[in-house]
C-alpha cells in the first residue's frame, strides 16, 4: 500500500477546499443541462472527462504509471468498485439537481462526514478526541430528524453520502496516484457511458448532445467540471487525515444549501431545519477542536 500522504497537510487542504467550492456550485452548472436526462448526461460526463484525464496524463508525464496500474489486477479491481460508486454518486445527485430535490442532495453531503468518521475510525484506526465524538453525536441527532419528517427523499441523501464516502475511502487506500487512477476510473466507465448514449441517440428526441451547440459545449463543459475536482479531492483523501476531510466537505453542502434557498426557491421543512441546525453546529464544534489542537505546541 502506498502511504496515505499525511505528511503534506496544506496541500491536501487547498486540494480538499478547491474540490468542495467548485462541487458547492456545481448546480448552477447543471441548470444548463437540465433538459439532459440523467442518465445520459452522468455517460456524457464521463465521455468528456477521459480525453481530458488522458491529456492531463501526458503534460505531467504519468503514462507509466498508468500503465502501471492498468497491468496490476488488484489495483484495477478496486478502481472498478471506486468507479462504479461515483457514476451512482453522479446519476442520483444529477437526477435530485433535476427534479428540484436540492436539500436532500445538499443533506446527503452533510450525512458523509459521519460516513468518513466511521470509516476512518473503524477501518483506518483514525482517533478522535472528545469534541469531535460529540460532534459525531450531534450531527447523528441532526440526521435522525428526518427519519420522521423527510422520509421520502432520505434514500437520496444517504445513497449520496454511502457512495461517495466509500469511494473516497477506496481512493486513500488504492496504490495509485489521483489522475491515474482517475483516468483508469473513465476508462473502466467508458463502455457503460457509450451504450448509455446510443440508448439516448435512438429514442425518437435523439441524443441531446446533437440537438443545440451551445447545449453541447455545456454538455462537454461537465467534463472539465468532472476531472478537475475529482482529481483535487483524491490528492486531498490521500494528505489529509480521512475524519478531518469529512468535516471540511461541510463547505459543498452549506454553498448548495444557499442555493437551493435562494437560487432554486425550494420550501425549507422545519425538520430539515432542526437538521441543518444540528449538523452546522457539530460542524463548528469539530471544527473548533481542531483550530484548538493545531494551536498547541507540538510534543517533544
Amino acid at each position: 500500500m502506498e502511504t496515505t500522504g499525511t505528511e503534506h497537510p496544506k496541500t491536501g487542504l487547498a486540494a480538499a477546499l478547491g474540490a468542495y467550492v467548485i462541487w458547492g456550485f456545481l448546480p448552477l452548472y447543471l441548470i444548463l443541462v437540465r433538459e439532459v436526462p440523467a442518465f445520459e448526461f452522468v455517460g456524457w460526463r464521463i465521455i468528456w472527462t477521459l480525453p481530458l484525464c488522458l491529456l492531463i496524463v501526458a503534460v505531467r508525464k504519468q503514462l507509466p504509471q498508468l500503465i502501471a496500474a492498468l497491468s496490476n489486477r488488484r489495483t484495477l479491481g478496486w478502481l472498478l468498485l471506486s468507479s462504479t460508486l461515483i457514476a451512482v454518486n453522479w446519476v442520483v445527485y444529477v437526477w435530485a439537481i433535476q427534479k428540484g430535490y436540492i436539500y436532500a442532495a445538499s443533506l446527503g453531503y452533510y450525512i458523509n462526514p459521519l460516513v468518513n468518521v466511521l470509516l476512518g475510525t473503524l477501518l483506518l484506526k483514525e482517533q478522535l478526541s472528545r469534541p469531535q465524538w460529540a460532534a459525531v453525536a450531534l450531527a447523528a441527532v441532526g440526521v435522525s430528524l428526518l427519519l420522521g419528517g423527510a422520509l421520502t427523499t432520505l434514500w437520496i441523501s444517504l445513497t449520496l453520502a454511502l457512495s461517495f464516502g466509500t469511494y473516497g475511502l477506496i481512493r486513500k487506500q488504492v496504490d495509485v496516484g489521483a489522475l491515474p487512477g482517475l483516468t483508469i476510473e473513465s476508462m473502466l466507465l467508458l463502455i457503460p457511458s457509450a451504450a448509455v448514449t446510443f440508448y439516448y441517440a435512438g429514442l425518437p428526441a435523439g441524443s441531446s448532445f446533437t440537438q443545440d451547440t451551445g447545449l453541447s459545449l455545456a454538455i462537454m463543459l461537465g467534463g472539465a467540471l468532472t476531472a478537475i475536482p475529482l482529481l483535487m479531492f483524491a490528492i486531498a483523501a490521500r494528505r489529509l487525515p480521512y475524519s478531518t476531510l469529512g468535516f471540511i466537505q461541510f463547505l459543498a453542502p452549506s454553498i448548495v444549501f444557499v442555493l437551493g434557498l435562494t437560487v432554486f426557491g425550494e420550501d425549507l421543512k422545519p425538520v430539515q431545519a432542526a437538521c441543518f441546525a444540528c449538523i452546522w453546529a457539530a460542524a463548528a464544534i469539530f471544527v473548533w477542536d481542531l483550530w484548538s489542537r493545531s494551536r498547541k505546541p507540538a510534543a517533544t
